[in-house]
């Protein structure tokens, strides 16, 4: 993952300062690319531990269709909590009252997430983001994306049309009350003349220290449950991004990421009994030989 490491260095070093809309701020550039190939293993971050339950759990959950966050809930995965939390607070007057990231904010959350467990009427009413990722892969204004796209592989893998977006314009407002409007937007397949599955992203917004590494595993991972389910190879993943960013807060997480140096590749073992992508369930993975430096924590900026 070393592209990965020279792209964090040149955001850092020539990152120009740029305001966001959550007022954190960031050093940001626009236009960049990262390519992986998956023959040569998974590419899942080294310099630091990356969270796999969640990105296998997340994957799954987009996947199904789901847009309430009870079942992450659930698996223990706690990465969209922020956003619903946040929309909480607000709708019950009390987004002022109390300060992100305190004693106060935690305690808040913890008994937001507990309730959410805990109470189905509660779940139901706070717990969904909206038509966020899982509505509009398998049902966009009607058309069920990934299934499309899956059947157009097998059936027609020379096509220049195998794309799936999630920026769904008139529901964009919509997206943003609770959860958090698409930041990887759209993704296209390519089948190669030898029979190799490619995948490319595009993603709007970047947060490159938090959100990249995930986003690079999770859409590694789809393309290989992809590939395994229409029975072609391995070929590349392809991340093209909008604007790069590191928030300002992440500046001393960075510094520590970039002194550390990347190791080998793990491997990612996935059941091959599985013949649909809907049918993939988190016991269908297995990783292999990874031997990641420790996590380095950072607060997510919502």
């Amino acid at each position: 993952m070393k592209a990965y490491l020279d792209l964090l260095e040149d955001v850092y070093q020539n990152g120009v300062g740029k305001d966001d809309r959550t007022g954190t701020g960031t050093r940001s550039v626009f236009g960049r690319q990262l390519r992986c190939n998956l023959e040569d293993g998974f590419p899942l971050l080294t310099t630091k531990k990356v969270f796999l339950r969640g990105i296998i759990h997340e994957l799954l959950w987009f996947v199904r269709g789901d847009t309430n966050i009870k079942y992450l809930v659930d698996n223990g995965v706690g990465i969209w909590n922020e956003w619903p939390f946040k929309n909480y607070l607000k709708q019950e007057g009390l987004l002022g009252q109390i300060k992100p990231n305190s004693c106060e904010w935690e305690d808040k959350l913890d008994w937001f997430i507990m309730s959410i467990q805990k109470y189905p009427k509660f779940a139901e009413k706070w717990g969904e983001l909206g038509p966020v990722y899982g509505k509009q892969w398998r049902d966009f204004s009607g058309v069920d994306q990934l299934d499309w796209v899956v059947n157009e592989i097998k059936t027609n893998p020379s096509s220049r049309r195998l794309i799936v977006s999630a920026w769904n314009p008139p529901e964009i407002e919509e997206m943003a009350k609770a959860g958090l409007p698409p930041c990887h937007t759209l993704f296209q397949f390519y089948v190669s003349p030898d029979n190799k599955l490619s995948c490319q992203l595009y993603q709007r917004s970047a947060d490159l220290f938090l959100g990249v590494p995930f986003n690079i595993a999770s859409y590694a991972l789809l393309t290989m449950m992809v590939a395994q389910v229409c029975n072609l190879g391995l070929g590349d993943f392809v991340h093209a991004f909008g604007d790069v960013h590191i928030y300002n807060n992440h500046k001393d997480q960075v510094q520590e990421q970039l002194k550390r140096s990347p190791k080998a590749l793990p491997s990612l073992k996935i059941n091959p009994q599985v013949k649909s992508l809907f049918d993939f369930s988190f016991d269908d993975f297995e990783l292999l030989d990874y031997q990641p430096d420790a996590a380095i924590r950072a607060p997510v900026a919502v």
